[in-house]
């Protein structure tokens, strides 16, 4: 964050000081809301958790080197403390749900405000530009794309895996300091207003809409809902701004019309802007594409998986070339840039010869579509196909369409030719899953339904061979990664025993 004292930052979040022998005391670090991560210079933000509180953990904070607290009440060290009633924001954090007297919500509508403030005069002073990035799916893939190709002009600050809430995203706001060039954010939300408000935290410059999925079709209701939310993040853009929108969704396309930002489209549509032709992938599901862009063109091989990750590249080349950069140095960061995030189209062959790709940190429909192509791509390369296997749970928040979003994955998994599904779950929505791919055509066992995590493990143990490449799915509640991680373990045991 940007350097303020902290009587500057009580009159910022309209907090008062408590124990603080000199106001003018300056927090140069960040702000930290976990104690055993605070360093000298910090500002410690003490929330209410579900199994602990952070105001129990003030002193600790202060004793590692924090100048003082952000907190709803005193906590016998320096502190600025902010009344219950201050202000509130979105209450969908998992932060928030024990929150039983409004102190974790007065805590983060001033842990907002800071981030504003601090944001605001970095962008003042010293031209920090704020990109955001929204969609159903693909956010966090591209907010690493975005990290990698921004690099090269400038120090990058973004968030780690998705944390992407009203706790998540002013607190990587805050990482940005007076050396910071670029922020790039992901903006989620369970609801019309949730990106509205993630804007006025930390006011974007650019904003990247990259579709309009099924993904919280339970919470919004409908697409068209879906498509309205999304739409917050160009509505918040200002007229000097940038709107990078995906020219391939109707949905995306039409938010052109809600921005007084310049727009430039990105796709495979000979209308883009920004476009890709000649799309391939080799034998690990990695694209190669030809990019174009200016009356220029240069040929693009991706380091991540999956040919869903072109459009991904195509939303970062975009803001790399409005912010500077030039054709040839996008396509080397693009094809330097990893999976930096985890659970997410992690591809490890393990000493066993069994490819795992671990995509299990969340699920939607157009996720697992996507994993479900790459899965087939991986499996099918080479000289000699490989067996497939699909170890997927429920998607969750998908309201009363779950069934049918289920149903329709499982008819998919067969239509793609995958060998072996396993479905992990009792509940409708796993049960109508391998029911969707029987009645597509699954013979004997191709789909198998299991009842928990432990009888995958158990079925993929008896079961798999060398050669084999599983992919493994979920949202995120289910913890399907165990599977993920147990088969790379007992991979790496097995060549160890071998020794």
């Amino acid at each position: 964050m940007i350097e303020m004292t902290l009587r500057e930052i009580a009159d910022v979040v309209g907090g008062e000081l408590h124990d603080v022998p000199d106001p003018q005391a300056r927090v140069t670090g960040s702000v930290e809301f976990d104690s055993r991560r605070i360093g000298s210079g910090d500002l410690f933000l003490a929330l209410p958790g579900a199994n602990s509180d952070g105001h129990d953990y003030a002193a600790t904070a202060v004793e590692a080197g924090a100048v003082a607290v952000l907190a709803a009440r005193p906590v016998g060290v320096p502190a600025i403390v902010v009344a219950p009633d201050a202000g509130t924001v979105p209450a969908t954090s998992v932060a928030l749900s024990h929150d039983g007297d409004g102190s974790g919500a007065a805590v983060l509508a001033a842990l907002a405000e800071l981030a504003r403030v601090s944001t605001e005069r970095l962008a003042e002073r010293t031209g920090l530009t704020v990109v955001g990035v929204t969609g159903s799916s693909g956010k966090t893939s591209t907010k690493d794309l975005l990290a990698a190709v921004l690099a090269p002009l400038g120090p990058v600050v973004a968030p780690p895996g998705s944390f992407n809430n009203e706790l998540g995203h002013p607190w990587t706001a805050l990482r940005a300091d007076a050396d910071t060039k670029f922020l790039a954010l992901e903006m989620s939300a369970r609801g019309v207003g949730h990106i509205a408000a993630l804007a006025r935290i930390a006011p974007p410059r650019i904003g990247v809409v990259l579709n309009v999925g099924t993904a919280h079709l339970g919470e919004f209701g409908s697409r068209e809902a879906i498509a309205q939310a999304k739409g917050e993040l160009v509505e918040a853009l200002p007229a000097d701004g940038l709107a990078v929108l995906n020219a391939d969704d109707p949905n995306v396309a039409a938010m052109a019309s809600r921005t007084r930002a310049r727009v430039v489209m990105v796709g495979l549509s000979g209308d883009a802007d920004i476009r890709a032709t000649d799309v391939t992938t080799d034998d690990q599901a990695r694209a190669r594409f030809t990019l174009h862009a200016g009356g220029e063109s240069v040929p693009v091989r991706l380091a991540v998986h999956g040919e869903h990750q072109v459009g991904n590249a195509l939303s970062a080349a975009a803001v790399a070339l409005e912010c500077g950069a030039d054709l040839d140095t996008v396509a080397k960061a693009l094809a330097g840039a990893t999976a930096a995030s985890v659970r997410r189209m992690d591809v490890r062959t393990t000493p066993d010869g069994i490819t795992v790709i671990n995509d299990s940190y969340n699920a939607n429909p157009d996720s697992v579509r996507a994993a479900l192509k790459a899965l087939v791509t991986l499996a099918k390369a080479g000289p000699e196909p490989r067996r497939s296997w699909a170890v997927l749970g429920e998607m969750g928040e998908l309201g009363d369409t779950s069934v049918i979003e289920h149903d329709a994955i499982g008819r998919l998994a067969v239509r793609l030719d995958v060998d072996r599904l396993i479905v992990v779950g009792t509940g409708r929505p796993s049960r109508g899953m391998h029911q969707g791919a029987v009645m597509e055509g699954s013979w004997g066992e191709e789909s198998i339904l299991v009842p928990d995590i432990s009888a995958a493990i158990a079925l993929l143990d008896d079961e798999i061979a060398a050669g084999d490449v599983v992919l493994v799915k979920a949202s995120k509640a289910v913890g399907l990664w165990a599977v993920a991680e147990h088969l790379t373990r007992a991979g790496e045991g097995s060549s160890e025993a071998a020794r």
